[in-house]
């Protein structure tokens, strides 16, 4: 199973701290309605905190790239990606979530965490495969990270209107209705996916889900 924790960054510094979770938790619903593919979708655990299971790193990783997409302008995440078992321990307050799984997912989002505040501001995704996994799974993980350094730069630096130009691309919406939806002309929304690289996260995404 693929453990995800994701956090908001700069959340201490929002203005409006609720206006943003209910902002969040609508673009994970829009997502999840789009294109379910979490076991668990991400939900509100503490603080600036959501944590959901997925079934394969795939669907993590696709996932993960739509809710990027989705988010509002003037919200921004980091995810932790953990390759490991995962399991729920019983409580009175509510089920705890345990397990090597969330152990690496916590790992990978301190990671990212401090790469982005040191040599790639626009890294927003790592992935850890906890220790006792096989070989084949830390690998997995780390050839997932080369292509998400990438994938997130590219998000990163897009435009809110881009963002949801590509995430409408990537549940096949023609680029006519986009312009539509948008006010604007198809050449105009043909342009900005072309010029930023918009091209690449939809065919990673179709590569994901194949």
């Amino acid at each position: 199973m693929i453990a995800v924790i994701l956090d908001i960054v700069g959340s201490r510094g929002l203005d409006d701290r609720s206006g943003a979770q209910h902002a969040l938790d609508d673009a994970i619903a829009r997502v999840e309605a789009d294109r379910p593919l979490a076991s668990s979708p991400l939900r509100p655990t503490v603080g600036d905190e959501q944590q959901g299971v997925y079934p394969t790193l795939d669907a993590a990783l696709a996932g993960l790239t739509l809710l990027r997409l989705a988010l509002p302008e003037h919200i921004d995440c980091r995810f932790g990606v953990g390759i490991g078992p995962v399991e729920e321990i019983a409580s009175a307050a509510g089920d705890l979530p345990e397990g090597p799984g969330w152990w690496a997912a916590r790992t990978a989002i301190e990671h990212v965490h401090a790469l982005q505040k040191r040599t790639v501001p626009g890294a927003r995704t790592w992935v850890v495969a906890h220790e006792a996994q096989p070989d084949a799974a830390r690998l997995l993980a780390h050839q997932a990270n080369i292509g998400l350094m990438t994938r997130d730069q590219l998000i990163s630096d897009m435009s809110a209107r881009t963002r949801r130009l590509t995430y409408g691309r990537c549940l096949g919406v023609f680029q006519r209705d986009l312009a539509a939806a948008e006010g604007i002309t198809q050449p105009a929304v043909s342009q900005a996916l072309a010029s930023s690289g918009a091209g690449a996260i939809i065919e990673g995404l179709r590569l994901l889900l194949a």
